[in-house]
């Protein structure tokens, strides 16, 4: 059986619904109003061979903020409710992918610990983004930074996400959000040796 759940949202803020396929094909049907975001999703869904549909509606003539936490925080609870029990899974996972003249590492653990570090290049203009958020012109590395951190709490996953440099933050943006689904793919894996969970506690 598929590991799959569904998504579903609604506060004042957003409407969100859809579904997540851990073990799909890459198929992506994204619909958040913030076009940008449903190109990083669709990649995401692409390179870690997830079937993953998402419907939004949200404030987002005020600030992308609500729309891209909430879908973090939906994505993330589906993911916690597919794995259930997490029985068999690899649980680490780690990609490096480049991306033109960006390079951008992700390694995760699937541990029930949430916890999120989000590194930028010292010296870098990109860094600048995380300060200042331009409201309704761009997605930048600040709301990249919300949905990683939203996906990690309501996932439970140890999430560090390294940018080692870039010029062009699309690209920048792009290599994270690929790396992210590769090694997530890895960790949701199942390995035959794997008897229960892979820990010593004899949960997660």
């Amino acid at each position: 059986m598929p590991r799959s759940a569904a998504i579903k949202r609604k506060t004042t803020e957003t409407d969100i619904t859809g579904s997540l396929n851990l073990d799909g094909k890459g198929a992506g049907d994204i619909k958040t109003g913030i076009p940008f975001f449903d190109h990083m999703l669709t990649l995401f869904s692409k390179h870690g061979l997830f079937d993953l549909k998402v419907k939004a509606k949200g404030d987002i003539e005020v600030d992308f903020h609500h729309t891209v936490e909430d879908v973090g925080i939906c994505i993330g609870e589906a993911i916690k409710k597919a794995l259930k029990d997490k029985k068999g899974i690899k649980r680490y996972g780690t990609s490096d992918v480049p991306m033109m003249d960006a390079l951008a590492t992700v390694i995760l653990d699937i541990s029930g610990r949430p916890y999120l570090k989000f590194t930028l290049p010292k010296n870098s203009s990109l860094a600048a983004s995380l300060a200042f958020r331009r409201k309704h012109e761009a997605f930048d590395l600040g709301l990249a930074k919300e949905f990683l951190t939203a996906l990690s709490n309501t996932a439970g996953i140890d999430l560090h996400a390294r940018l080692h440099y870039g010029e062009d933050l699309h690209h920048s943006i792009e290599a994270i959000f690929k790396a992210l689904g590769r090694a997530l793919r890895i960790a949701v894996e199942k390995d035959k040796r794997v008897k229960g969970v892979l820990s010593t506690k004899g949960k997660l």
